[in-house]
């Protein structure tokens, strides 16, 4: 409370991607598209998984899942990015901002979490497929997925309380285009190298550890194909590595900017376009849209709107 107190900033003021006019129009219009087609993509995809019965299994329960996070993810920086490419001066009010890297937290870490159980899924639908039925039931997935919004939850009231205990009473420009902790604390009048360490041992350990328990499952799952026929091992194959390039693609990022306590470089605000802007866009298309029971769910789901005919 008495960082609080103490604290007189009542804006943030982003520097935003760029300060060229010129470029801020481009990277508008191909933002624009991509969060409508995010959107677009993890919507159709809920939908499809929804009223359609036999995709009510494990794996497509959490597809499902991620869609959501995806489109809750991307809603919380995308837009305010987008005002930011249209107006001169870039700001955001302290209360927001906070609010901004709450959410931001809450559900990157559920993601983190949601793709972990994923593999795990994958897992043991490859590896001890007599034992998948047992394993992964809906009881269990239900489980699961209330203990990633718990983990998400928590991580992200952590990261908020080590954000708002400090004091700002000086600069308010962050060098970015959202809010996040580790531009954030730099700003505090104070020194912040223990809750730069915090952090570190926080949101860096978890996307550490969790990355390396993928790439672990991953290589198992790997391991494991020998022993499945040509086709089996093909369709695994295709399935693993369409995975792993999203989760490269997702905790890469997190780990170059969270793993680091006190330094900052200027490709970060490139770096986190990934994880903000493109992986909620690429996920759709490499989890589901390549999916062959997804795009036919979705072919009979159109195919029964045309006709007036009830889903199921």
């Amino acid at each position: 409370m008495d960082a609080l107190n103490q604290t007189r900033v009542t804006e943030f003021v982003f520097l935003g991607l760029t300060d060229k006019w010129i470029l801020e129009i481009l990277l508008f219009v191909a933002f624009s598209a991509t969060y409508v087609l995010t959107l677009w993509g993890n919507v159709l995809i809920m939908v499809t998984i929804v009223f359609t019965a036999h995709l009510h299994t494990p794996m497509y329960f959490f597809l499902s899942n991620l869609s959501f996070i995806d489109i809750c993810h991307s809603s919380v920086t995308v837009p305010k990015m987008l005002e930011g490419l249209l107006l001169e001066r870039k700001t955001i009010s302290f209360d927001n901002c906070i609010t901004q890297l709450f959410f931001l937290h809450l559900f990157a870490c559920a993601e983190i979490f949601l793709l972990t159980i994923m593999a795990y899924d994958r897992y043991v639908a490859i590896c001890t497929p007599l034992h998948y039925p047992n394993v992964m039931n809906m009881r269990v997935c239900v489980q699961l997925a209330f203990g990633l919004w718990l983990g998400g939850t928590v991580h992200s009231l952590v990261q908020t309380f080590l954000t708002i205990r400090l004091p700002y009473c000086g600069p308010n420009i962050i060098d970015s285009y959202f809010c996040d902790v580790p531009p954030v604390i730099k700003l505090a009048c104070t020194d912040t190298y223990l809750t730069g360490m915090l952090i570190v041992s926080n949101s860096g350990t978890i996307s550490l550890t969790c990355f390396l328990a993928l790439v672990t499952s991953y290589t198992v799952i790997l391991v494991s194909l020998r022993k499945q026929s040509a086709e089996g091992r093909w369709k695994a194959l295709s399935t693993c590595s369409a995975h792993f390039m999203v989760v490269a693609l997702f905790f890469g990022p997190c780990i170059f900017i969270y793993t680091r306590a006190d330094t900052s470089f200027s490709l970060d605000k490139v770096v986190s376009v990934f994880y903000t802007v493109v992986t909620p866009l690429l996920n759709p298309l490499i989890y589901s849209l390549r999916n062959e029971k997804v795009k036919s769910a979705m072919k009979q789901l159109r195919e029964r709107q045309a006709v007036g005919a009830p889903c199921s």
